[in-house]
């Protein structure tokens, strides 16, 4: 069976490009990413709106992107779905010169930054997977009285109760109680 192609998002800017300083170009984004990522689990169709504006040597691109994601909750362990917010704001610098195709040199700062390929095509999807990882919540839940899990049985307290004590001291601490 073959292996399914990684999703990616890329924008040709070479209009861009040859557009003055300030020039901004405006885009809807409706990208299925599902498989973006082994670890993420993407449940909904990437969307929101992207702002590209044409500086004298780069390009800025800003974007508020939406989407879903299938996480495990903190409590429960049971998957539950967590829509995901993102606000990405990246620079693009070109690597080669658009009016010459003279292949342009890079700069310490450029050496970090994303870069434009050969053919102006601008590539988002690291920025746009990485922006995801940043935007997942730390402690997940399914929902906002989840019970959790039995500490001593491990039964899902959302589904039912178990039969363990419920008073269990840690024998550790029963010195202390005695106190009391």
């Amino acid at each position: 069976m073959a292996e399914r192609e990684k999703p990616s998002i890329k924008i040709n800017v070479a209009q861009l490009l040859k557009a003055p300083t300030g020039a901004v170009r405006r885009r809807d984004v409706s990208e299925d990413i599902t498989g973006l990522d082994d670890e993420l689990k993407i449940k909904s169709l990437l969307t929101g709106r992207l702002k590209l504006i044409r500086s004298s040597d780069s390009i800025l691109v800003t974007a508020s992107l939406q989407t879903v994601v299938e996480l495990d909750c903190c409590r429960c362990l049971e998957p539950c779905t967590t829509p995901v917010e993102l606000e990405i704001e990246e620079e693009f610098y070109p690597s080669v010169d658009i009016h010459t195709g003279a292949q342009l040199p890079v700069t310490q700062a450029e050496e970090e930054a994303t870069i434009i390929d050969e053919q102006h095509v601008l590539d988002l999807t690291e920025v746009v997977r990485q922006a995801i990882f940043l935007a997942l919540p730390m402690h997940p839940l399914c929902a906002q009285d989840c019970a959790g899990l039995c500490s001593q049985c491990g039964q899902n307290l959302n589904e039912g109760t178990c039969q363990c004590a419920t008073d269990v001291t840690d024998p550790r601490l029963e010195i202390l109680e005695r106190l009391l």
